[in-house]
């Protein structure tokens, strides 16, 4: 693991763009997930999203083995 992912991987907020690279996605849909879920706060002109708070959410889609396949 490099100083970037370790550095990234203990922080409690992020920004948009690095929040989308984090999870792998595009910004839009990080940004639709993360106001679905309430962790968004902004301040002023800057928005930063709360993992805590999206990771409790995201959870919620999670699939079970038994239901993938019905």
């Amino acid at each position: 693991m490099d100083n970037k992912t370790k550095r990234t991987n203990n922080k409690r907020f992020v920004r948009y763009p690095e929040g989308a690279e984090m999870y792998s996605m595009g910004i839009t849909k990080f940004q639709e997930l993360a106001k679905d879920a309430g962790a968004c706060y902004k301040i002023n002109r800057l928005v930063l999203v709360n993992l805590d708070i999206l990771d409790a959410y995201l959870e919620t889609f999670h699939i079970e083995d038994e239901d993938f396949y019905k």
